[in-house]
C-alpha cells in the first residue's frame, strides 16, 4: 500500500493525464496538490512510485504517466465515481422515456444512448429469457421456396426469420407443422423446449421434411431465447486505434462475433455488492492483444424475475474513470426501471 501522499501523487498525474494524453512533470503535481510540498519531494515520491511500477517514464519528456498496474490501483483503491451534470441524467430519462414496442428496443436504446454519451463503443445485453412462454408460432410463405418463421413470446417480443425449404415441401406440410408446433409448444418456457423434445415431437408427427422444418424451428428457437446482444458506436474505437490497418479490420470483426462479445462482458460481480457495482478491466485483462490500449466498464442490473441484463463501455485505458463509473452506475439503475415498467404492461 502506498502512503496518503503517493497516493495523492499518483491520482493528481493520473487526472492530469487523463485530461492532457501528455505526460505530467513533478511542477505540474506540485501545483495540483491539496498540501505545499516542495517540487524535490514530489520527484522522490515519484521516483518511488516507478519502482513500484505504477508509474512510467516515457522517451519524449522528463514526465511520467501512468502504468498498467498504477491505474489498477487507482481503480482498486482511489477511484470516486463522480455525480454527472443535471442534464446528462436528463438526458437519458428522456432518450428512455418513449414507447417501445419491444424489449429488444429498449436494449438496443440503451446501446446507442451510452455510446452517444461517452464517444466510446457500448454494448447493451439483454435481461435472460428462460422464463419467457411461447404464445404463437406462424409460417408465412414469401414466394416458391422462401418462407418467413415467426415466433411471438409473452413478453411481447416477435422473432423472425427468413428459410429457404426443399423444393417438394408443399403447403399441406407447413400447416401441419404450424398446426402441430402451436398445440404442443404454446405456453411452454422457452427453456423448457429442449433440442430432443423438438426432434421427437417433429419426427413422429410429420413426414419426409422433419430435418428441415427441425432445422427452422430450432433456429428459431435458438435466437429467441438467447440474450440480445446490441453494439453501438464501433467508429468510435478508431478514436484510440495505433494498430495497422490489419489489426483495425480484425478489431471490427471482433464485434461481429456474439459469443466473443458475451465472454468479454461475462459480469463476475453480484447486485447486491452496491459498493462495487462497475467492473473496469484494463487492456492487459482483456482476452485479446487487439484491446491493449482500451478498458471494459462493464455493470449489471436486475430486472426481478425476468433475470439479468450487461451494459458495457469500451474506451481507452487514459479514460475519466470517475465519470464514467457514474454513469454507468445511474444508467443501470434507469435501464432496470424502464424494463420493470415495460414488462409490468404485460402482467
Amino acid at each position: 500500500m502506498l502512503t496518503e501522499r503517493q497516493e495523492l501523487i499518483l491520482k493528481t498525474i493520473i487526472k492530469d493525464f487523463t485530461q492532457t494524453h501528455e505526460p505530467v512533470g513533478s511542477k505540474t503535481v506540485m501545483s495540483q496538490l491539496p498540501m505545499k510540498v516542495s517540487s524535490a519531494t514530489i520527484r522522490n515520491e515519484m521516483a518511488v512510485l516507478e519502482e513500484q511500477g505504477l508509474i512510467e517514464k516515457t522517451h519524449s519528456s522528463s514526465g511520467r504517466i501512468p502504468s498498467s498496474d498504477g491505474y489498477r490501483y487507482y481503480l482498486d483503491h482511489l477511484v470516486e465515481p463522480l455525480q454527472l451534470p443535471e442534464s446528462v441524467y436528463n438526458q437519458i430519462v428522456c432518450q428512455l422515456d418513449r414507447p417501445f414496442h419491444q424489449v429488444n428496443e429498449i436494449v438496443q436504446e440503451a446501446a446507442k444512448i451510452l455510446s452517444d454519451l461517452t464517444n466510446y463503443t457500448a454494448f447493451a445485453e439483454g435481461p435472460e429469457s428462460r422464463h419467457v412462454l411461447i404464445t404463437g408460432f406462424r409460417i408465412v410463405p414469401l414466394s416458391n421456396r422462401q418462407v418467413m418463421a415467426i415466433l411471438v413470446t409473452n413478453n411481447g417480443n416477435v422473432q423472425s426469420q427468413v428459410y429457404s425449404l426443399p423444393r417438394f415441401t408443399n403447403g399441406e406440410e407447413i400447416e401441419k407443422a404450424v398446426r402441430l408446433i402451436n398445440d404442443e409448444l404454446v405456453g411452454k418456457s422457452l427453456s423448457a423446449v429442449s433440442p430432443e423434445m423438438l426432434s421427437e415431437l417433429v419426427s413422429h408427427q410429420l413426414g419426409g421434411n422433419a430435418d428441415d422444418l427441425l432445422s427452422l424451428l430450432a433456429d428459431v428457437l435458438k435466437d429467441a431465447a438467447s440474450e440480445q446482444m446490441y453494439v453501438d458506436g464501433q467508429i468510435n474505437l478508431l478514436n484510440n486505434a495505433t494498430g495497422n490497418v490489419q489489426d483495425i479490420r480484425s478489431l471490427y470483426e471482433m464485434f461481429d462475433q456474439n459469443d466473443m462479445i458475451s465472454s468479454l462482458l461475462s459480469f463476475e460481480g453480484d447486485d447486491s455488492d452496491e459498493h462495487f457495482p462497475v467492473q473496469v478491466k484494463l487492456g492487459s485483462e482483456l482476452p485479446s492483444d487487439l484491446l491493449k490500449n482500451y478498458s471494459l466498464l462493464t455493470a449489471s442490473y436486475s430486472v426481478g424475475s425476468h433475470g439479468r441484463g450487461t451494459i458495457a463501455l469500451l474506451g481507452p485505458t487514459n479514460m475519466p474513470y470517475s465519470q464514467m463509473i457514474g454513469l454507468m452506475e445511474y444508467f443501470r439503475q434507469e435501464l432496470a426501471k424502464k424494463l420493470l415498467d415495460y414488462y409490468g404492461k404485460f402482467q
